[in-house]
Formats: C-alpha cells, structure tokens, sequence
C-alpha cells in the first residue's frame, strides 16, 4: 500500500481550510492540537497558512474513556491554551482519527475551558474505523486499513507516516 506523504497533505489541508473558514464567514480562528501527532500537524499547517498566532495544545489522556485500559503515560503534560475560548471559532488538529475517541476526549476537555463558537475539525488521516460519530470537517487522506494494520506518524520533522502490522489484535 502507497502511503500518502504530509508534505503533500499539508498544503492540499491548507487550502481547503481556508476555503470553509472563508464559507464560514472566519476571520480570527484560534488554532489547538492534540499533543503529540496533532501539534506537529498543526505547527506544519499553520507554517504553510503563513498564521503566527499561538497554538494551544490539548493532552487529552485525563479525558479518555478507555483510560483503565490503557493507563496513563508517565510523561503526561498539562494542555496549554494560551487563549480564552469562550465564543472562539476553534481549528482542532488531530493527526489520525481512527475510533473518534481522542476527539470525543478532546471537545470534552475544550468545553471544560469554555463554550467555543464553533469547532472545525482537521485531520491529517482519516482510518475510516469508527466507532463514535465523529467526522473531520478536513482531511488530508483517507485509508481503509485491515484490522491488523495502523499507521504511525514520526516527526516532528519531518513528517512521516509508515505502516505498522500488529502482531496481536
């Protein structure tokens, strides 16, 4: 399977981007990722928008629902939102959207600061393996893969995306 490459994503996300913000009537969006993949996606995004305002950076792991099962790293940092968001339009960054939970995890987390104005979703894959109805509003490519198969981002410079086979299910 040929893996799509971020340097092309990016600027392709970019663009689209800046069109729904532009349908959506936004001019002052506030731009978070989702510590760690997110935040390399979104520093690459807002390099290529050519943006300087803050990034916020959301570690969601204290909002998982699958946090006994998974435990908790122990390198965990808090989220930095160097903004109020109260009625803020949002640009939430993620680099894989795979079951929707991190991004269940994430607006819970936001709504915890706040209630924003909206929230645009971006994502740099979509898995197409859901199981929460959550969808991006943009993404860079997405892949169908066998359940035995993930795909891993390196970076954050470059960025890279390889593919992973599983041993164990």
């Amino acid at each position: 399977m040929s893996l799509p490459e971020p340097a092309v994503l990016i600027p392709a996300i970019a663009r689209e981007l800046q069109a729904h913000l532009k349908a959506q009537n936004i001019d002052n969006a506030r731009f978070v990722g989702i510590h760690t993949g997110g935040v390399w996606v979104a520093n690459q995004l807002l390099k290529e928008l050519g943006h300087e305002g803050p990034l916020g950076i959301l570690n969601v792991s204290f909002y998982r629902d699958d946090f006994s099962r998974s435990g908790l790293h122990p390198q965990v940092r808090p989220s930095e939102l160097p903004f109020d968001i109260e009625d803020q339009h949002l640009v939430l960054i993620d680099d894989v959207l795979m079951s929707g939970r991190t991004i269940r995890a994430a607006l819970n987390e936001l709504f915890d600061y706040g209630r924003p104005a909206s929230v645009t979703l971006v994502c740099l894959l979509d898995l197409n393996a859901r199981e929460l109805p959550i969808r991006p509003d943009i993404v860079g490519a997405t892949l169908s893969l066998p359940p035995n198969q993930r795909v891993k981002l390196t970076g954050p410079e470059p960025l890279t995306i390889t593919l992973k086979t599983l041993d164990h299910l």
